[in-house]
């Protein structure tokens, strides 16, 4: 059985703000890393793509509020930002 991927340690470079909302960050990346994980069998977000995070507001949030939607991109704007991937965050940007 093998371990899975820490998104704790991966998003503590680039988490800042209150102790809350780094909490509410790590959680929801790890809910991104099981949906993705489930779906495209990917737990390792060095080899996600910009499909993955497509896949994951579309689908996987279709039933949230607006509300909940904002706050997991802003989730995923750190998990782009730690990958220091700029065409990625380049291209999530003119979908919106």
């Amino acid at each position: 059985m093998t371990k899975s991927f820490d998104m704790r340690l991966f998003l503590e470079a680039v988490l800042t703000g209150s102790h809350a909302t780094r909490q509410r960050h790590i959680r929801q990346a790890q809910t991104i890393q099981t949906a993705i994980r489930k779906r495209f069998g990917q737990d390792n977000p060095w080899s996600w793509q910009l499909k993955h995070f497509w896949w994951f507001e579309e689908q996987h949030l279709e039933s949230r509020s607006p509300a909940t939607r904002y706050y997991y991109q802003l989730t995923e704007w750190l998990i782009i930002k730690r990958l220091g991937k700029p065409g990625l965050a380049q291209e999530k940007s003119k979908k919106n």
